[in-house]
């Protein structure tokens, strides 16, 4: 019987150390819950605070856009009124100044020529430029010759080179001596 008490008061011991522990966890767990109801409230009420701000207020911007006299032109109606003429030309720059290509190509549209490609030309040592003719569009080296002030009989100026390969009409490669032209000096000063 001695020992039948003795493992009840162990039982009973036990057992009251277990409900403590439980009570303690369930605090424990208590305060935690606790904690995340706090916080979630303080997430709550920045989120609330940021949007808040981010709201704008004040005096309200009125915009107005300028009215259009003319309705816009269809690239169709502005080709038609200034139709680009059939000589196709490709420009390569002989003489290393970068950007005279893109200013020739300017130069050369805004006389209705079509200008297929602009690029360097295989080295840029040339002192002179020319034109190259490299097909029978006698008409379109005329209008490009008479554009730059060339003579189309001057050999040194204009070359006739056919070449059936080539999808253009004329070839120019521009020179050292591209300042000298007066209607490319023209251009470049305006």
């Amino acid at each position: 019987m001695g020992k039948l008490k003795s493992l009840n008061i162990f039982n009973f011991l036990s057992t009251s150390s277990r409900k403590k522990t439980r009570a303690v966890k369930t605090q424990k767990m208590g305060v935690i819950n606790s904690a995340i109801a706090i916080l979630s409230l303080l997430l709550v009420a920045f989120i609330f605070s940021f949007s808040e701000r981010q709201t704008q207020s004040g005096v309200p911007i009125e915009v107005r856009f300028p009215t259009m006299n003319d309705a816009p032109k269809l690239a169709t109606e502005i080709y038609e009124a200034n139709p680009v003429m059939d000589i196709q030309i490709e420009i390569l720059n002989g003489c290393g100044e970068p950007g005279i290509a893109a200013k020739f190509s300017d130069f050369l549209r805004n006389i209705r020529v079509d200008v297929v490609r602009s690029e360097n030309a295989d080295h840029f040592d040339y002192d002179k430029t020319i034109l190259i003719q490299r097909n029978e569009n006698i008409f379109g080296m005329k209008h490009v010759a008479s554009a730059l002030g060339f003579d189309i009989n001057n050999s040194n100026q204009v070359i006739t080179a056919a070449d059936p390969n080539l999808d253009v009409d004329i070839t120019l490669v521009i020179g050292k001596d591209f300042r000298s032209i007066s209607s490319i000096k023209s251009y470049l000063n305006n």
